[in-house]
């Protein structure tokens, strides 16, 4: 059974950093593109940056740029989000993906695996 668990959201100053971490298992993920999206409320749920664990070619949406980095630990099954400068916009509860292939994808339905959601609050 495929599970991805996310950790590591909470309260945090604007300007502050929070990391977070999607722990995969239940199956060999080296084939699957990992991502993290997140959702407002009232939004619908958009692309934030996604990694390969291959080749840990990353791809980032503009708004994160210079500010997230995504990377993966092979060796612990761990994807990782750390993010800096944190803006009130950012408010949104943050979601881990997988999808096979290595191709970058920004599309939810391009992904078949989910994790539960971590809540991210950033006051101003």
């Amino acid at each position: 059974q495929v599970q991805l668990v996310e950790s590591g959201g909470g309260l945090v100053q604007a300007g502050g950093s929070l990391r977070l971490s999607c722990a995969a298992s239940g199956r060999t993920f080296s084939s699957y593109r990992m991502g993290w999206f997140r959702q407002a409320p009232g939004k619908e749920r958009e692309f934030v940056a996604s990694i390969s664990w291959s080749g840990g070619n990353t791809d980032y949406t503009d708004s994160v740029k210079g500010r997230f980095t995504i990377s993966a630990d092979n060796a612990k099954n761990t994807v990782y989000l750390q993010m800096n400068s944190l803006k009130p916009e950012d408010t949104a509860v943050y979601y881990c993906a997988a999808a096979w292939g290595i191709v970058r994808r920004v599309r939810a339905s391009s992904y078949d695996y989910w994790g539960q959601g971590t809540q991210v609050t950033v006051s101003s």
